[in-house]
């Protein structure tokens, strides 16, 4: 259901933007493998696969021969803005879904605010002067907006000097401290206690936390990525389909004693990071990627004509392939970790 939802969203993008600008849609299809059920409407084939994984949008023209191009109604007989438009729709609604489902999170529990609750005595906060109840509101050159953005950047920059701005009584104080190593937990401190309490909203501060919340798991991504190619992270970090219905498993699990509603929002919490997730990745300038048709249609706008469609198709195989052959390298992954 969770995958369903996240390419639903995703395809429906493509789909509308597609019908917008003209262009036929032969089938649209959540799932892969062998059709459920399906029915025809408007020239467009729906479809329900019987694997929950996947889905697509297909095009007048994207995979069928010469002869689909010559067509009005075809994906390459448009505008490369049109066309533009309608594959960047697809990462688009992936970053509403997260959107929409941040408003109803963050409506029902609130925000983790950045207001400490206590400080450890003896570690540099304390020492610097800092007391419970102060606010975060910078560190370095980071903005924080909530608690979580200190987390994130403590764990980026692990023991390096820090320059710490405070509110407190509607006054800021910075000061400069230097974490120190904790041999008990094995770890760099700054001496900070939250309790993890969450605090509720107004009306506007759900709908500007919500779109900040988008734009921290945007950043979380991104931020993973790049540790991923500096090496700071390995495949053990990384997590395939079977890894995230594990996890998705374990939150059902832990929470499905509280009822149904905490479950929903457990799930829609997890929802909101696979969906910014999945909208940065598909920008990626990657072959078969919407990221990789993007470059191509950019450089078309360019050039002021097309790239060869038939090197273009071969450079998206060629990067399928490849796509195909990482999925399948983190399922491996997935399943050796769970035995």
């Amino acid at each position: 259901m969770v995958f369903s939802l996240l390419i639903f969203s995703h395809e429906l993008g493509h789909f509308l933007l597609a019908k917008k600008n003209g262009i036929g849609v032969t089938e649209f299809a959540i799932g892969m493998g062998p059709t459920l059920f399906h029915f025809d409407r408007g020239g467009t084939t729906y479809s329900l696969k019987a694997v929950p994984f996947g889905g697509f949008c297909q095009m007048v023209g994207e995979l069928e021969d010469d002869s689909a191009n010559q067509r009005e109604d075809s994906f390459n007989s448009k505008s490369p803005w049109a066309r533009l438009s309608v594959v960047l729709a697809g990462p688009v609604f992936n970053f509403i879904l997260a959107f929409l489902l941040a408003m109803f999170v963050i409506g029902s529990v609130g925000i983790d605010r950045p207001i400490i609750s206590d400080v450890i005595e003896g570690l540099p906060c304390e020492a610097a002067g800092m007391q419970g109840g102060d606010r975060l509101v910078q560190i370095n050159d980071q903005k924080i907006t909530v608690y979580r953005d200190l987390q994130l950047y403590l764990m980026l920059h692990e023991g390096e000097p820090l320059d710490i701005t405070y509110e407190r009584g509607g006054e800021e104080t910075t000061i400069s401290i230097q974490p120190v190593f904790v041999k008990d937990y094995n770890s760099y401190m700054i001496g900070i206690q939250y309790e993890n309490r969450r605090s509720d909203t107004t009306m506007w501060e759900t709908i500007k936390y919500s779109a900040y919340e988008v734009k921290y798991w945007m950043s979380y991504t991104l931020t993973s990525l790049k540790m991923l190619f500096k090496g700071d992270v390995g495949v053990d970090d990384m997590s395939g389909a079977v890894g995230i219905v594990d996890t998705l498993d374990t939150i059902v699990d832990e929470t499905k004693e509280y009822g149904a509603y905490p479950v929903l929002l457990e799930l829609a919490n997890f929802c909101i990071l696979l969906s910014a997730n999945l909208g940065v990745i598909n920008l990626l300038p990657i072959p078969a990627l919407d990221g990789g048709r993007l470059i191509f249609i950019l450089l078309e706008i360019v050039r002021g004509k097309p790239i060869d469609r038939e090197k273009e198709g071969l450079i998206h195989t060629i990067g399928m392939v490849c796509l195909m052959i990482l999925m399948v390298l983190l399922v491996f992954n997935d399943v050796r970790k769970l035995f």
